[in-house]
């Protein structure tokens, strides 16, 4: 395709939404660069301090916010949304409600999506480049500063909602997302219009109450971020509001009416491996390192390395009932070489004597 008019590049859009689904994505979405509304959102977040310790948040200056000087000569953006949801809702319910078994984050039960969504993107850029000849265009999946959410919303693929994630009307929250930006000119979607309506259950719901108000989240209460982002010692008021979530949360989409319509992932890379979803605290704290690493192997919990795994461990067990059995495997890491997991098995050892 070397004469690029609207006519080819409309058939052009309608190929590549084909080429996504094939491929495993639930929709593609197009959408132009102008991001002038969420630009200044993101500037008002980042004065207020809500991103805490995420410093690259800021890193990286106005290239999160105007896709064109994050690579240059992109005009549209290529949006992608695929299902993760592992199980169903009761039985991620039941998980969170025994307060001695291992909650963790749903998206990271299996295989880390960073490197199976790129490889999907990447084969549709081949697709594309198939169709068209060489052409510019560089694949993100959450590894540069793109202001995913926005974009998604931009292309039609959902609404930012007031927990700030991506909904969509016929698929909930539970979706990746990743981006193709390319110089191609592309027609654009429409975007996705809001329909949260009155509803609270996410602000209600948030154990620390990290959403402060309607889509403004302060990432430095949120479960998520002082379980993954914070490296250091989790501040003693949150403690004891984690719960037995040891890896993220996912109370705010638990909640949220638009996802009885979410379907279950048919990824397989996504379903839960070595028993993530139902393991006893216990059990993934007593793992040694070397076990740490073979059972989180491929998986996007890795990234937060072992002593930080024992020191979310600790404040779960903690939160945990009473129990001597608890109280010997605590007492088992009191002389951990790290300070970090002592402190912090010093305190849920506290909590036991009560």
């Amino acid at each position: 395709m070397s004469v690029r008019n609207p006519g080819q590049m409309a058939d052009l859009a309608v190929l590549i939404k084909r080429w996504g689904v094939e491929l495993g994505f639930q929709q593609i979405g197009i959408t132009d660069t102008a991001l002038s509304q969420a630009e200044t959102h993101l500037n008002h977040w980042l004065a207020n301090g809500f991103h805490g310790e995420m410093h690259y948040m800021e890193r990286h200056g106005l290239k999160r916010s105007r896709p064109e000087l994050l690579h240059l000569g992109t005009k549209r953006v290529i949006c992608a949304r695929m299902d993760y949801q592992p199980e169903a809702h009761s039985g991620m319910i039941k998980n969170l409600e025994q307060p001695q078994s291992a909650y963790i984050s749903r998206y990271a039960l299996g295989r880390d999506y960073h490197k199976l969504m790129r490889n999907r993107l990447q084969k549709l850029a081949d697709r594309i480049r198939q169709e068209t000849g060489e052409f510019g265009y560089r694949a993100f999946v959450d590894s540069a500063p793109v202001l995913e959410k926005a974009l998604a919303e931009k292309a039609g693929l959902g609404w930012i909602g007031k927990h700030s994630n991506v909904i969509n009307r016929k698929a909930g929250s539970w979706f990746f997302l990743g981006e193709i930006y390319t110089d191609l000119p592309l027609p654009v979607d429409t975007p996705a219009s809001e329909h949260c309506g009155d509803c609270r259950a996410c602000l209600d719901i948030c154990p620390t109450q990290a959403i402060v108000a309607p889509y403004k989240v302060d990432a430095r209460r949120c479960i998520s971020y002082l379980t993954i982002e914070l490296h250091g010692s989790i501040p003693e008021q949150f403690r004891p509001l984690i719960g037995n979530r040891i890896y993220g949360c996912d109370d705010c989409q638990l909640v949220c009416p638009w996802n009885r319509f979410a379907k279950l992932s048919q990824e397989k890379d996504f379903h839960p491996r070595h028993r993530l979803n139902s393991q006893e605290l216990i059990a993934v704290f007593s793992w040694t390192e070397t076990e740490f690493l073979r059972y989180t192997e491929g998986s996007a919990i890795r990234r937060i390395g072992y002593e930080r795994w024992l020191r979310n461990n600790a404040v779960a067990l903690g939160n945990a009932p009473k129990s001597e059995i608890i109280k010997t495997a605590l007492m088992a890491k009191l002389t951990h070489p790290s300070e970090l997991v002592r402190e912090h098995v010093q305190w849920a050892l506290a909590r036991h004597d009560d």
